[in-house]
């Protein structure tokens, strides 16, 4: 999996456009932020300064009159120089927290508004990694992105001002230094974030692993694959704990360095402050003070270390999350759509295909080829042919999934790329061969058919799909929680439930892509039953590999490799000796088999 490049610079844009778009909200916020770390900056400095009249009053002229009022100024602005710091800590925590939360939101409806054909080219644990990683590396830019810029900065300016105070030419020795301290800090920081980058890659590549195991775990189980999957997990934790090390130790080295530094830095001002003081030029006073002032700015300078890093990572990361936001969908609402205007009264909701032909890739085989047929409203057609026939395609073409390549599909005479796709959705029920349930009760899955419906309602749905009966035998009735896409239920009752859900939604046009394959016979027979009332005066399309099941189409359309091969009534196909009799004696004889040895 081909995975971020390592970024050894700051990327400007990004950080402009989530000034923009998501930062701008919070100006007041960021203000007030700005504001307090100024105010902390100044006290910074006065702390270092008051050192100097404390020294020189109590120790030196030994004044009385100063004895209580030099500690109480110590202490009032120590205490608020506290409160402004949580003040601002605080400000910038809701700054970050709000632009990263206001990121996700647009990220999650960007994604969700996805066409399927973006959907399945991205990885479900890559982009929860996208979510979630890289949500927490924007985070971390943005406070010490604002806290380098504003309090560490302006700290390091009132420091610096007090130090040149206290003796200009010891302050300059000081200052000649801080470009070495700079440029190692700095290669320390491109360290950190290539390692922080490459620990990236390997966490994404986690998350997909982890995403596999899951949703394939009864593959995993069949086949005994767990040590294997076992074992690919350990190889990318090898990996991500490698790169996750380098940039600890990169980190790690900061601040040790800075110490460092600060002990050479100490002890040369210690050796000038002496031999200032043995010829009376240099005051203990001034000395204290500005040693405080030296030892102070080392904090801000350490801060200051992972500002690079975290800006880079930050930068790196706004990035991929903007590529998101931007990426074109190939499936769209026309400028001039319309709503989809059906009949208020059945028969209505005529399908039309004519001449079809799509693609899933330029440089793919065509799945339909064109494709010519005709579903009369309130009628019931049925699309049969061999796997790969382009069946399912034909269904998500209507509910415009993807967009045709050529030809035209038509809804009571209007082209589905002419009106917007809610309108359409809202006047389609679809019913899926692996039906999907929501982590959420029974009652819940079955309603979100139709919002706003009533328990009533949602229980008529259930009984209609013979689903009530099983529903109340479970522990805790309609409220009980399916589970991740429905683990708890058996197939059977996911399908039921499903249907369930369509026969809520009433909808005029039923899409059912194999929806009995998953019930046993007599459950079947219930929802064949309740199935023959959703579709009356109703317009449907059905596929289904049973032909058993379709026999009483008013037409079957036959595809086979994209292209319309024969089209009829059961009957007449049959009689015509073509590939749907072929099929349909096949099947006949695979099913008829099993059964006459059970009768002997």
């Amino acid at each position: 999996m081909s995975g971020p490049k390592p970024q050894r610079k700051i990327l400007v844009g990004p950080y402009l456009r989530l000034a923009r778009e998501f930062a701008l909200p919070y100006r007041v916020l960021i203000g007030l932020a700005a504001v307090l770390m100024i105010a902390e900056a100044a006290l910074q400095g006065l702390l270092a300064y008051l050192l100097d009249p404390a020294i020189k009053s109590l120790f030196i002229v030994k004044d009385p009159t100063m004895l209580f009022i030099l500690p109480l100024a110590l202490l009032g602005v120590m205490v608020v120089k506290a409160g402004v710091s949580y003040g601002s800590n605080v400000s910038l925590a809701r700054v970050g927290q709000g632009v990263v939360t206001d990121l996700q939101a647009a990220m999650f409806a960007k994604v969700t508004r996805y066409d399927l054909s973006q959907l399945n080219a991205m990885h479900s644990g890559q982009l929860a990694a996208r979510f979630l990683n890289d949500a927490g590396l924007v985070r971390e830019s943005v406070t010490k992105g604002m806290q380098g810029a504003v309090r560490d900065a302006l700290t390091l300016v009132a420091l610096g001002v007090v130090m040149f105070y206290e003796d200009w030419g010891l302050a300059l020795v000081i200052t000649a230094a801080l470009p070495a301290v700079a440029l190692y800090t700095l290669n320390l920081g491109n360290k950190s974030s290539k390692a922080a980058t490459k620990s990236m890659v390997s966490t994404g590549d986690l998350a997909i692993h982890l995403s596999e195991i899951l949703d394939g775990r009864r593959v995993v189980k069949a086949y005994r694959m767990e040590d294997r999957a076992i074992a690919r997990a350990g190889q990318i934790l090898a990996e991500r704990m490698k790169h996750l090390m380098k940039g600890a130790q990169a980190r790690a080295a900061a601040t040790p360095s800075a110490e460092a530094l600060a002990g050479v830095g100490v002890a040369a001002v210690v050796f000038y402050a002496a031999y200032q003081g043995m010829h009376g030029t240099m005051g203990v006073n001034n000395f204290t003070s500005f040693l405080a002032a030296m030892m102070f700015s080392y904090q801000s300078i350490r801060n200051l270390s992972n500002f690079y890093t975290a800006m880079s990572e930050g930068s790196a990361a706004a990035a991929r999350s903007f590529e998101l936001l931007d990426a074109q969908t190939a499936v769209n609402d026309a400028i001039d759509a319309r709503p989809l205007v059906l009949a208020p009264t059945p028969p209505r909701g005529a399908i039309r295909f004519a001449d079809v032909t799509f693609e899933y890739a330029a440089d793919s085989n065509a799945a339909l080829r064109g494709v010519t047929f005709d579903v009369p409203p309130g009628k019931m057609v049925a699309l049969v042919g061999p796997s790969g026939a382009g069946k399912s395609t034909a269904l998500n073409l209507i509910l415009r999934f993807y967009d045709v390549t050529s030809g035209a599909i038509e809804i009571d005479g209007q082209d589905l790329r002419g009106v917007t796709m809610a309108s359409l959705r809202e006047q389609t029920a679809l019913v899926t061969q692996e039906p999907f349930l929501f982590d959420d009760t029974i009652s819940a899955n079955i309603g979100c058919g139709r919002p706003g419906a009533s328990q009533m309602e949602i229980e008529g749905a259930a009984r209609a799909a013979a689903a009530h009966d099983f529903i109340m035998r479970l522990p805790h009735g309609y409220d009980t929680v399916t589970g991740e896409a429905g683990v708890r239920l058996s197939g059977g009752q996911r399908q039921r439930i499903a249907i369930a859900r369509a026969m809520l939604r009433d909808a005029p046009i039923l899409l059912l892509d194999e929806a009995t394959s998953s019930l046993d016979t007599e459950s079947e027979r219930a929802v064949q039953a309740a199935l023959a009332l959703l579709m009356k005066d109703r317009t449907t399309l059905v596929i289904a590999h049973r032909l058993s099941t379709v026999a009483g189409a008013d037409r079957i359309v036959v595809l086979d490799h994209g292209r319309v091969v024969e089209q009829g009534t059961h009957g007449e196909l049959l009689a015509r000796g073509g590939l749907y009799a072929r099929l349909y004696r096949t099947q006949f004889v695979d099913e008829a088999e099993p059964q006459a040895a059970v009768a002997e």
